[in-house]
C-alpha cells in the first residue's frame, strides 16, 4: 500500500478570472483529513484509515489546481450547478418561455454547461476549523438559465468520519436548480486500480431508464430482475457486465436510482474488502445516481496513476435528469422569496472482517 498525503497548499495557489485559489484542509479527531478548493467548491482529498490503520485518500483528483483546469474530466470533486445531469436538448420552458442552454453532451446541456458551477471560484468562509463554506452569486442568465441565482456550499467534517454537505439557493426570477457533488471514490485509495470489485448496495425498488441519449424515458421501472437490483450487496463487476440494453446505453452504469428514504437511513453504501473501508450515502434528495466512472479517460491522478475507466464510482445526490422538461417528476423549480435547501452525508466506516 502506498503512502497518501494530502496535497500541497502552495500548489492550489493561483488566480483565475482575478480571483485568488486555495486549499483548505480539515482534520478530526479520529484521525480522518479531507482538502477542499474554492475552486469549483470542490473536494480533493479524503484520508481515511483502512483496516491496516493507514491512511487512504479515497477520492479521485489532482495534487494541483492546474491539474483540475486541464483535465479531460472536468467534475472531478466538484459542485454541479446550476442543473446537475442532463437537460434534453439544451433547452426547457418556464411559464411559456423557452430557455436555451449550451449543448456539450451530445445534443444534451450537462453539469450546468461548460463554464458551470465547476469552473467557477467560489469565496470561502472557515468556521472553527471544521466546516468549509463557499458561496457563489450566478448571475442571470449564466449558461442560459433565468434568474439571479445565489448559492451556499458548506462542508463538514464530523469526530465519526462523516462529511456533510449541505446546499442552500435562492433566486430573483423563476428558475431551475439541481445541485451535487461530483466525487470519484475508490476504496482502495485512488490511483490502486479500479472499482469493479467494490460491493454496491442501493436501497431502492426502482429506477430511471434512460435512452441512447442518456435522458430519462419518463417512467420509473423496477430493479427486481434486472442488473439495476442492488437491494443486496453486489460487486459492480458481477452487473456491469451483464447484457442489458440500458448498460449499453450508459456504458456501464450512469442511472438514477428513487430515494423514498429519509437522511436517517442510507440509501446507498459501497464497500472494499481490500481495506474494510465502507462508504454509506444519506440524502434528502429524491434520486441518487450510481455512475461507475464508464470515461474516465487517462487524466494523471494525484499518486502517479493515469484515471482509466472504471478507476472510481460516484454516488451523485440529486433531483431526476431532464426534471425541467419531464412535469410527471418531482420539481425544480425555484421561486423568488423560496429557498432551496438540501443535506448529504458520506459516511466513513470500518469493518474488520
Amino acid at each position: 500500500m502506498m503512502t497518501f498525503q494530502l496535497p500541497n497548499f502552495d500548489s492550489f495557489s493561483s488566480k483565475i478570472n482575478e480571483k485568488n485559489t486555495h486549499l483548505i484542509t480539515l482534520r478530526n479527531r479520529a484521525g480522518m483529513q479531507i482538502a477542499l478548493t474554492d475552486y469549483g467548491a470542490r473536494l480533493v482529498s479524503a484520508l481515511v484509515p483502512n483496516k491496516q490503520g493507514e491512511l487512504v485518500d479515497v477520492v479521485l483528483g489532482f495534487d494541483s489546481i492546474h491539474g483540475y483546469i486541464s483535465a479531460q474530466e472536468a467534475y472531478h470533486g466538484a459542485t454541479i450547478g446550476r442543473y446537475g445531469n442532463r437537460i434534453a436538448n439544451g433547452k426547457f420552458s418556464l411559464k411559456e418561455k423557452t430557455f436555451t442552454l449550451a449543448q456539450n453532451n451530445g445534443t444534451n446541456s450537462l453539469h450546468g454547461g461548460p463554464d458551470g458551477f465547476h469552473r467557477q471560484v467560489w469565496d470561502r468562509q472557515v468556521n472553527f476549523n471544521k466546516v468549509v463554506v463557499f458561496y457563489h452569486t450566478s448571475a442571470a442568465n449564466t449558461e442560459g438559465f433565468p434568474g439571479a441565482l445565489q448559492t451556499t456550499v458548506s462542508y463538514e467534517l464530523t469526530n465519526d468520519n462523516q462529511i456533510i454537505i449541505r446546499y442552500r439557493a435562492t433566486t430573483n426570477a423563476t428558475t431551475v436548480i439541481n445541485l451535487t457533488n461530483h466525487a470519484y471514490f475508490n476504496l482502495n485509495g485512488e490511483g490502486q486500480g479500479n472499482v469493479l470489485a467494490h460491493e454496491i448496495q442501493i436501497f431502492a425498488d426502482e429506477y430511471l431508464p434512460i435512452n441512447k441519449a442518456q435522458i430519462p424515458i419518463g417512467k420509473l421501472s423496477k430493479v427486481a430482475g434486472t442488473p439495476f437490483d442492488f437491494r443486496e450487496p453486489s460487486r459492480i463487476k458481477e452487473r456491469i457486465e451483464q447484457t442489458n440494453e440500458q448498460l449499453q446505453h450508459a456504458n456501464g452504469f450512469d442511472h438514477t436510482f428513487v430515494n423514498k428514504l429519509s437522511l436517517t437511513q442510507p440509501i446507498a453504501s459501497a464497500y472494499s474488502q481490500d481495506s474494510g473501508i465502507m462508504l454509506e450515502v444519506f440524502t434528502t434528495e429524491p434520486g441518487l445516481h450510481f455512475y461507475s466512472g464508464n470515461f474516465l479517460a487517462n487524466d494523471l491522478g494525484k499518486s502517479g496513476t493515469n484515471y482509466q475507466p472504471h478507476s472510481g464510482f460516484c454516488f451523485e445526490t440529486q433531483h431526476y435528469p431532464d426534471s425541467p422538461n419531464q412535469p410527471q417528476f418531482p420539481t425544480v423549480i425555484l421561486e423568488p422569496g423560496e429557498v432551496f435547501e438540501s443535506e448529504t452525508r458520506y459516511q466513513f466506516r470500518l469493518i474488520k472482517s
